[in-house]
């Protein structure tokens, strides 16, 4: 099978399509693009070559959280994932056109208390769509001493806090299972305890309910970044679940030690101390 060039956007003009899997150069590739999970077909194929040289990356984006949604979806299961996503744009695709209709009208009257954008669109026609790129970092030293000019490149640390309240070695263990390098820092270098992701990031332990990320900007480093957020959020998530299995065990173990007790003392009352048999003739213990 091979991938057909349907003609690439100037501003994409380093891509290009795919030739057959024994055409492929892999020094010539930076970074391949995939439609679905690695499941079977090229790009599994690509995976199993490309995967044991450490040089090399598999980026997984969408399957931190899954979530039930019909590919053919009625208005119940499209309106209830809406209400959840809350999204500022709506675009109408792939249905007949009168029952498309029909879906934006109510679309329309269910979120009209809300600055919604609900476009279904003819074929071929364009819609855009404008979001706030707006993004504000703080800075400390040197950096917030002057008030960088507009297009002026900014180096320095990032820092990011973020709220965890579990066992900041089950985040490190968790980490492991994911990255290869996940080392330890020494007290006097980090002030408390702290490791090293990948040798770009490091996460730090600032109280009961706080972690602390830094690293230097770069499209790697910030990958890395990324993915140990989400993890964490995974695992905050988690907690909840993990103390009600806890309690219900504590529950349990209190109960089989009663159990044990009242077992233990039927079995004094019979053997003795001792583990000699104990008999009672006119109240008389022998």
């Amino acid at each position: 099978m091979k991938w057909f060039d349907c003609g690439i956007h100037p501003a994409y003009s380093g891509m290009a399509a795919l030739p057959y899997i024994d055409e492929i150069d892999p020094s010539t590739i930076n970074v391949l693009l995939v439609t679905h999970g690695l499941q079977s077909g090229l790009s599994r194929q690509l995976f199993e070559m490309w995967c044991s040289d450490k040089k090399n990356a598999c980026v997984i984006p969408g399957y931190v959280h899954y979530i039930s949604f019909s590919a053919h979806a009625d208005f119940a299961q499209t309106s209830t994932i809406l209400k959840e996503l809350m999204p500022p744009n709506i675009i109408l695709v792939h249905g007949e056109a009168n029952e498309m209709g029909r879906l934006k009208q109510k679309l329309i009257t269910q979120f009209a208390d809300r600055n919604t954008k609900i476009i279904s669109p003819k074929n071929c026609q364009s819609v855009e769509m404008f979001f706030n790129s707006e993004k504000r970092e703080k800075t400390i030293g040197r950096l917030a001493g002057k008030t960088p000019e507009v297009g002026e490149t900014v180096s320095g640390l990032l820092r990011s806090t973020i709220a965890y309240t579990g066992a900041f070695g089950v985040l490190k263990h968790r980490l492991k299972q994911i990255f290869e390098s996940v080392e330890s820092l020494p007290d006097e270098e980090s002030e408390g305890p702290a490791f090293r992701v990948h040798e770009r990031l490091t996460v730090k332990y600032e109280s009961e309910k706080h972690i602390s990320l830094h690293w230097r900007p770069d499209p790697i480093s910030n990958m890395v970044s990324d993915s140990v957020v989400a993890l964490v959020l995974n695992i905050s998530r988690e907690i909840p679940k993990v103390a009600v299995e806890s309690e219900e065990a504590t529950k349990t173990e209190e109960e089989n030690n009663k159990k044990a007790e009242k077992v233990l003392h039927a079995l004094v009352s019979l053997f003795g101390e001792n583990g000699k048999p104990v008999i009672s003739v006119d109240g008389n213990a022998s």
